[in-house]
């Protein structure tokens, strides 16, 4: 790692801070830690680290609340959260309250550090706040919105994973399967109808005839091809 990667690691089940911290620690991470919602909050804002591994449920308060906080209060890198079980996905949809990404526990360490360096290679290359640019769409992954002619607009997490997998692969036919195991993981108990019902949303967002994409399209009996040539 060529400069410190601060990450706080809030979580308050001791065995399992601990062992994070520790892999975290051994793969060259600077690790603050935190053991309920109010210290969570305090170090974040005072550290401002690089990255946030936020756990969903804690005493003082909720991951969702600290998250909450610490964005109207201007902290824009990257908030992956904790959840216990993969129902808890639906509430952070619902609540859009800007989490940048999250992960199921009980994790396997090396999904966690794989996922952390994937998202710490864009950041250490280019200083500035992650982005890609589309026609006149800007797509802001770690706060997940879109600026589209100048407006705002808010995606979902899934939402947000579906564009950015997208956007790294353009104008590349991607498979159903593939885009499933990018989107939900290994062990997701999802079926295409949900994928395309996402991407039927998305399109809804970024293309001006949703009915007739221009960007997100069909590729019949295969899944889809993001079409752009910037």
């Amino acid at each position: 790692m060529n400069k410190e990667i601060k990450i706080v690691l809030a979580e308050d089940d001791e065995n399992l801070r601990f062992l994070v911290a520790e892999r975290l620690h051994s793969e060259g991470y600077k690790v603050l830690e935190a053991s309920n919602g109010d210290d969570a909050e305090t170090v974040i804002l005072n550290q401002q680290p690089d990255i946030v591994l936020l756990d969903w449920m804690m005493p003082g308060k909720p991951g969702s609340e600290v998250c909450d906080n610490v964005r109207a209060k201007g902290f824009d890198k990257l908030i992956i959260m904790m959840t216990a079980k993969s129902q808890d996905i639906d509430k952070i949809e619902a609540y859009n309250f800007g989490v940048s990404d999250y992960i199921t526990k009980p994790f396997n360490m090396d999904v966690l550090v794989a996922m952390i360096d994937n998202k710490i290679k864009f950041s250490l290359n280019n200083e500035k706040t992650e982005s890609y640019k589309f026609a006149n769409i800007e797509h802001l992954p770690n706060t997940h919105l879109l600026v589209k002619d100048g407006r705002k607009i808010e995606l979902t997490i899934l939402e947000n994973r579906i564009l950015l997998y997208f956007l790294k692969n353009q104008n590349k036919v991607i498979n159903r399967e593939e885009l499933m195991m990018e989107v939900w993981g290994y062990n997701a108990d999802v079926n295409t109808r949900t994928l395309d019902m996402h991407i039927v949303r998305l399109r809804k967002k970024i293309e001006s005839n949703p009915d007739s994409p221009q960007y997100l399209q069909t590729v019949r009996g295969i899944g889809y091809k993001f079409v752009y040539q910037g």
